[in-house]
């Protein structure tokens, strides 16, 4: 496998990212570029690459001290089944900035198998947890 992941912000495919966000996701629906620019931008982001070609990518939204959330994780359908959301997520809980961190959460409706071999589990205490949702938000 010729898989590759890399936190080079230059080498990401903007355009991939948010074609796969704003349409197949079912999370980021209709997001408008501009916002996943702006979000790449302020995120430690890892994108995938099978030889030059961008196939998957993950963001983590981080103070690299005490907090992350990982989000946007995606691998292309073409390229599932390869053990790459794997190396994907070796690679991100591997992270030298992600170390030592006091809360490492994420949000998944899909594909909580794979986070668990990585130490994530449901909320200890969901109660304490509040948000502010807005589903239509890029409608």
């Amino acid at each position: 496998m010729s898989i590759t992941v890399d936190t080079d912000p230059s080498r990401l495919d903007v355009g991939l990212v948010h074609r796969f966000l704003s349409t197949e996701s079912t999370w980021a629906r209709g997001i408008p570029r501009e916002t996943v620019e702006r979000a790449i931008r302020h995120s430690l982001c890892f994108g995938v690459y099978d030889g030059d070609m961008q196939v998957g990518f993950a963001r983590v939204v981080t103070d690299t001290a005490t907090h992350a959330w990982l989000c946007d994780v995606f691998v292309l359908d073409a390229h599932r089944g390869r053990g790459i959301a794997r190396l994907l997520m070796d690679t991100v809980v591997a992270h030298p900035q992600l170390q030592g961190l006091r809360r490492f959460a994420l949000a998944t409706s899909t594909a909580s198998w794979l986070y668990e071999r990585y130490g994530f589990k449901p909320l200890a205490h969901p109660g304490i947890w509040m948000e502010r949702h807005d589903p239509d938000a890029y409608a």
